[in-house]
């Protein structure tokens, strides 16, 4: 395929997408309307934001070079998102009725309002949607690279500009309008490419009959193919932490959150999400079949992570060919407009109060510091998985125990939240430096080392009494949603 091609239609879906924010910016008169959409979305939007969302940066360059290294096993990032979403519409829709506008917010509400735990959660919840930014501005970019051959470093640069630029514009309003419009190029542009790489390897039996004789013949024969490494670690626990990991980060994200804040009511959130997890389990083997006729076509390549833009330029026609390209920024800027979103959130509400008739200017400028910083980070790692796992154990872990034990356990205190906390960053970090390769990244003791952490010192701790009244609110969240 010609370069040329691609960029020249890549740089019309952006002036469309910039059109977007332009149109809905005239929307945005006060902090509600632009980070929020005025706490109004209707089930369609809220299903086409979270699935272009889910189908994101780690579906398409993540999951499917997972899916080149590991052949099925890169189902597991799909089935793990499924879970989580489903989790999620199951167990914190309710939150909805609260009026939450930031998950700091929600957080600090179960133990008191307590400020210490609503600062933490707050600089950690930046810290996240910062480090999520990263890793959509690595993967677009190594699709821009690839494709184009312009230097790795100025793709991120052009990246942070495609989707910061009609984000600044248009808010939470366009965000959610651009991912419906993008959920679509996404899904065609997947099942296209699945379609068009099983016919090139020679049909579905071909395919998994080439895949297990060639993982065999690696096996036999003792070569240290890219295959042959990729079935020794491709082990039980590694397969289960992932999908572990991807299942914590939905339940724990900012930006999924922001869904259920913006969303019109708790039962269209729950309705959402529901079908969105349905949707994205089915789509789950959609990336590892796609990795997999990428091995057979080419198991020599450089990097797992040019899996899918390599199907795109050696494989499909020109016009199939540009639209899955399309497919996969799509999935990259989808997925960095909600971070982005979440993460000014954070920081306008939490970290640094404006009244609200200045809110929608200074969201702007925090979207360009934002953008900014998740930028140095993007110029800084090229591993896309192994960022994504880091980072998600790391600042998220802790997170994902506040929520639970909060919204479920009457005796959660302050002093457990901040233990959870600090518990399940430096469990994370321990894990990464002695036992990675045993658990295939940190989440599973991260996780239980924080809800160890949490409950004991909750249980050693007085109680604040804002756990039974979050307790008693839940439940009668709960009646209103089933009348």
């Amino acid at each position: 395929m010609n370069a040329n091609y691609f960029l020249a239609a890549f740089g019309l879906y952006i002036v469309l997408l910039i059109g977007i924010g332009w149109f809905f910016s005239r929307r945005a008169q006060d902090s509600d309307d632009f980070l929020l959409a005025g706490r109004g979305l209707p089930v369609f939007l809220t299903i086409g934001t979270t699935v272009a969302t889910m189908v994101g940066t780690g579906s398409s360059m993540g999951a499917v070079g997972f899916g080149y290294a590991n052949g099925w096993v890169g189902a597991l990032y799909g089935f793990g998102g499924a879970v989580g979403i489903l989790l999620l519409g199951l167990l914190f829709a309710p939150v909805r009725a609260q009026r939450f506008a930031t998950m700091s917010e929600e957080l600090a509400s179960y133990v008191g309002d307590h400020l210490l735990v609503k600062k933490t959660v707050a600089v950690l919840i930046l810290l996240a949607c910062v480090g999520w930014l990263g890793a959509h501005i690595l993967g677009g970019s190594l699709y821009l690279s690839w494709v184009s051959g312009i230097d790795l470093q100025l793709a991120k640069l052009l990246v942070a500009l495609g989707f910061g630029i009609f984000v600044v514009i248009g808010g939470y309003h366009a965000v959610v309008w651009t991912d419906t419009l993008q959920a679509i190029v996404l899904f065609v542009g997947f099942l296209l490419m699945a379609g068009f790489a099983v016919d090139q390897v020679g049909g579905w039996n071909t395919m998994v009959g080439a895949w297990s004789y060639s993982g065999a013949y690696s096996e036999a024969s003792g070569e240290t193919s890219a295959l042959a490494t990729s079935r020794e670690s491709g082990r039980l626990l590694p397969g289960i932490s992932l999908a572990a990991v991807i299942a914590v980060g939905v339940l724990a994200t900012p930006s999924f959150r922001q869904r259920i804040y913006s969303g019109r009511s708790v039962q269209s959130v729950r309705r959402s999400f529901y079908v969105s997890g349905g949707v994205y389990l089915l789509f789950s083997l959609v990336p590892a079949i796609i990795g997999i006729c990428a091995f057979l076509l080419n198991p020599a390549l450089e990097n797992r992570n040019y899996a899918f833009p390599y199907l795109a330029l050696e494989v499909l026609p020109l016009g199939v060919g540009v639209l899955v390209l399309l497919a996969g920024l799509s999935a990259t800027m989808s997925s960095a407009s909600s971070d982005a979103i979440a993460g000014v959130s954070v920081l306008v509400r939490d970290l640094r109060a404006q009244s609200v008739a200045e809110t929608v200017t200074q969201s702007r400028i925090g979207l360009l510091l934002v953008i900014g910083v998740a930028l140095a980070l993007a110029l800084l790692s090229d591993d896309l998985i192994g960022y994504i796992s880091k980072m998600i154990s790391t600042v998220m872990s802790g997170l994902f125990v506040c929520g639970l034990l909060g919204r479920f356990w009457s005796r959660f205190t302050w002093q457990g939240a901040m233990a959870a906390i600090i518990a399940g960053s430096f469990a994370s970090l321990g894990v990464m430096g002695w036992f990675n390769v045993f658990w295939g990244n940190p989440v599973l003791p991260a996780v239980l080392t924080a809800l160890l952490a949490g409950g004991l010192v909750s249980v050693m701790t007085a109680p604040t009494g804002t756990g039974a009244e979050a307790s008693t609110r839940a439940e009668r969240e709960i009646k209103l949603d089933a009348r």
